[in-house]
């Protein structure tokens, strides 16, 4: 089984790039990075200092319901290159020591029982377990500290 590691569709990051809106309807605040710490949901990896990145509410889903989480996340300001290597866990997941990792189904919706604070040594086997599931659609990767959308893992 290959599992992809999947960033922020490259539309998703075009549209707020033109001056589109964020998941709430804001315009997203742009800000400069002093380092460290601002992940780039787009390229996957760190945004570095003294670059502009964008902060905004990002709804990971196709539409908004119950489950449908929204949160902040960073954007570079200036587009970037989508984060391709799918297969190797992105830079973003580099940076500290354990993630969030939940199961959704086809219907978008969470499959209880399967969210768990996961060791970034163990997102893979973990992500690959619960993809093996019938009623696993993809994995979503959040900052365990935060809760802040990191990235998707689906088959590949």
């Amino acid at each position: 089984m290959t599992i992809r590691f999947e960033a922020m569709p490259t539309s998703d990051a075009e549209h707020l790039w033109n001056g589109g809106t964020d998941a709430y309807g804001f315009l997203p605040e742009t800000h400069i990075s002093d380092g460290p710490g601002h992940p780039c949901r787009h390229c996957l990896g760190n945004i570095d200092a003294g670059e502009s990145y964008l902060i905004l509410a990002y709804r990971p889903f196709p539409a908004a319901q119950p489950y449908a989480e929204t949160g902040p996340i960073f954007l570079h300001a200036r587009p970037c290159r989508r984060y391709t290597a799918e297969e190797i866990r992105p830079p973003v997941l580099e940076t500290s020591p354990d993630y969030i990792l939940r199961g959704y189904g086809e219907n978008d919706r969470i499959v209880y029982g399967t969210g768990a604070v996961t060791r970034q040594e163990s997102i893979a086997a973990y992500a690959a377990d619960l993809l093996a599931r019938d009623d696993i659609a993809y994995v979503h990767v959040r900052s365990a500290r935060n809760n802040c959308y990191q990235c998707r893992i689906s088959l590949g």
